[in-house]
């Protein structure tokens, strides 16, 4: 019993996340496995015309059957902040002169802060992600194929990567690189500006997700950090 509480004790929830690390603006998994993670804006799909619509089915089409590589997508709802804006609203009525105006402004003001109370205000990002697998170095010993970099699995054993991990950068971006400008190119065609998230966007999306009841920490410099970022998960 005591041996149990001791491994208990050791164990920490670092362990059951699947990130070995996030550098380059690349997330490597503790498998050896690699990504690059790509940001996408949204359509109004019911707002375009039939054919419009239609046309906009078929470049997704053509996009997914020209693609030779696996691809992840992701749809990601959470809770709207929207305390700034409100804040914003607050300085203008009291910056406002014209009183018509500024009783406009109180009145919506009040309107968005009882529509937000009533109701939880959702946004939705949409992400792409691109793996590289340690396979596709030729490693026969490889623990396992790509997973997600999203889920949230024991790994209970910590091993060492198959490669040093400078090798792997440089063999993973000569990999990714060729298939980002392609996804790049092809999602241009539908007419949406897809752009790769950087290291420092990698680590606070993955903050954000690990710990959700946080506003985030958008504000810092890697050069802060002496340590690695603690992400925990409920």
């Amino acid at each position: 019993m005591t041996d149990i509480k001791k491994v208990a004790l050791r164990g920490t929830t670092q362990d059951h996340l699947p990130i070995e690390d996030i550098t380059e603006n690349m997330v490597i998994l503790k498998d050896g496995s690699a990504a690059y993670i790509l940001e996408t804006p949204a359509v109004n799909f019911d707002l375009l015309s039939e054919k419009e619509q239609e046309a906009m089915i078929y470049a997704y089409g053509s996009l997914l059957n020209s693609l030779s590589f696996p691809i992840q997508i992701l749809i990601r709802s959470s809770l709207k902040n929207i305390g700034g804006y409100l804040r914003l609203l607050q300085v203008q009525e009291q910056r406002q002169k014209s009183p018509q105006i500024k009783k406009l402004i109180v009145s919506y003001r009040k309107f968005v802060d009882d529509l937000v109370q009533r109701n939880e205000v959702l946004t939705k990002a949409f992400y792409v992600t691109i793996p590289f697998s340690v396979f596709e170095l030729g490693i026969q010993s490889a623990r396992a194929g790509f997973a997600s970099i999203f889920s949230f699995r024991p790994h209970p054993q910590k091993a060492a990567l198959p490669l040093p991990k400078e090798t792997l950068i440089q063999r993973a971006k000569a990999n990714l690189e060729p298939k980002r400008d392609q996804l790049i190119h092809a999602f241009g065609r539908l007419g949406l500006r897809i752009r790769q998230l950087d290291t420092r966007q990698l680590i606070n999306l993955f903050y954000q997700i690990y710990n959700e009841e946080a506003p985030g920490i958008k504000n810092f410099e890697l050069a802060d950090f002496v340590s690695p970022v603690t992400l925990r998960k409920k």
